[in-house]
């Protein structure tokens, strides 16, 4: 088996027009992985140079292997099992700042860089207002992209045709705006001059985007048969699903550095990504927080056991195509073709997602990815959605920590938790409980006592805990 590297795997050359923030699986299995398409169409010719964020990563183990690695992709696509492997080989400088300080700001005076794309978590595009010496490399991402963009202005006198395409992809709200504002208050607190401002704003040009793309990471379980199928050794393998989607806030300067809706790929310029966003959220999200104790209770595992279940499939199905559907403002055919994709998405039988993964933080989860459906519902149809009431009850008997003799292992914030332990405590009658749970505005950050509410939830509390949540499922659906 030969070792996977430019000599043993042939490549051209591209200009390196990008400089890519970030090395983790995710944007090599799906920034990356664009890129790759987008070259093999002949759409671009642009090769990434990749950044290290953190003192900490994987540079160095991709400049071992050139920068070439397999991408591997599974999942159901039109009812089929599809899979599919390929060598991606755009990657072709790698750069750790902290120790190559003066290598990453001298692509700030690179003629062919175009354009910047980051994923650093969501954690990454956040001000530190300690970072006021370019002389050593900051220590967060807006401050090295400061860094790079006074370089860069300074090196062209600034030139106003001397602006970038800056891409982000971590998942926060309108994360092109957010990086902007942070990169605003960076160069306030470091003085910089109203001119460099001024071309940061003006002649480099923040688009918002939204991503989308299950990826697992390493299969540790099937990388010696994945290495034995395309013949090359591979430490940087990268598994994902079929299923993409990037949605990218319309700009015309960012369009035509990247035009990465010109391959066939799942690649989308819009107005206005909000409506994409509450589609991903309210249903992918939306759907998972929703069956994860109703499914967990009644015995299921994993997603894939979830929806192929007939109860519990059904309750899904109910629950995105009554529910979550009709509060989002998109085209039905769009809204019908992205749900069924989800559901095939939760099918996949290439990758185990265990429920207890996704029940991390259930509290915050319920507030930020079912009650703006259940608000909009409301302001739409007068009444409350009953399946995510449903589900608001399954979690609360979920927070009692037990399915049948068997610890549940909660994880969520302390003072959730604390109060979830005191409810189930207290003894009181059920509609107590429901009382006490749906009018508590730390956790929702409203009442959801209104209506009939409070009557509904303790209902569904006591069918559950007195008949299983088996039982009381098939009831609140009248099979």
């Amino acid at each position: 088996m030969q070792e996977l590297n430019r000599n043993n795997f042939k490549t051209g050359e591209r200009p390196i027009k990008i400089l890519q923030f970030g090395e983790g699986n995710f944007l090599r299995a799906f920034v990356d992985w664009i890129l790759q398409n987008l070259n093999d169409a002949g759409v671009i010719c642009s090769d990434v140079a990749v950044v290290q964020p953190m003192p900490v990563g994987r540079v160095k183990e991709l400049s071992e292997q050139d920068g070439l690695y397999t991408v591997c992709l599974e999942g159901i696509d039109k009812g089929e099992k599809v899979q599919s492997r390929r060598v991606i080989d755009v990657l072709r400088d790698f750069i750790n700042p902290f120790e190559q300080y003066e290598k990453y700001l001298s692509y700030a005076k690179s003629e062919d860089l175009e354009i910047i794309i980051s994923n650093t978590t969501e954690a990454g595009i956040a001000l530190d207002s300690s970072d006021t010496d370019f002389s050593v490399c900051p220590k967060s991402f807006p401050g090295k992209l400061l860094a790079l963009l006074k370089t860069r202005y300074d090196h062209f006198h600034g030139d106003m045709g001397k602006g970038l395409a800056i891409i982000p992809c971590e998942l926060i709200d309108y994360n092109g705006d957010e990086l902007k504002r942070v990169l605003l208050e960076l160069a306030k607190i470091n003085h910089l001059d109203a001119d460099f401002v001024n071309w940061m704003t003006t002649a480099n040009h923040f688009t918002s985007t939204l991503v989308d793309r299950i990826v697992p990471g390493y299969p540790r379980d099937t990388a010696k048969e994945i290495c034995e199928e395309t013949g090359f050794a591979d430490n940087n393998i990268v598994k994902g699903e079929i299923f993409h989607l990037w949605v990218l806030q319309k700009e015309a300067f960012v369009q035509e550095k990247l035009p990465a809706d010109k391959s066939g790929l799942n690649v989308i310029f819009a107005d206005d990504i909000t409506p994409y966003k509450q589609r991903k959220v309210k249903i992918l999200n939306g759907s998972h927080t929703s069956m994860v104790p109703v499914a967990y209770l009644c015995g299921i595992d994993t997603v894939r056991e979830s929806v192929t279940d007939p109860d519990v499939g059904k309750f899904v199905q109910e629950l995105v195509n009554d529910e979550i559907k009709p509060t989002i403002d998109l085209p039905k055919d769009e809204m019908d073709a992205f749900a069924s994709s989800v559901i095939e998405r939760f099918m996949n039988p290439f990758i185990r997602h265990e429920l207890m993964s996704i029940a991390l933080n259930s509290t915050t989860k319920f507030k930020t990815r079912l009650l703006p459906t259940y608000n909009d519902y409301r302001e739409k149809f007068g009444k409350s959605p009953k399946h995510i009431l449903f589900s608001l009850a399954s979690l609360i008997v979920f927070y009692r920590g037990k399915r049948g003799s068997e610890d549940i292992a909660l994880n969520d914030a302390p003072e959730y938790l604390e109060f979830w332990k005191k409810l189930w405590e207290s003894g009181e009658d059920y509609t107590a409980m429901a009382q006490r749970a749906l009018e508590n505005e730390t956790l929702w950050e409203q009442s959801l006592a209104v209506d009939d509410n409070v009557a509904l939830v303790a209902g569904y509390i006591e069918n559950i805990v007195k008949d299983g949540e088996r039982a009381a499922l098939r009831a609140f659906l009248a099979l």
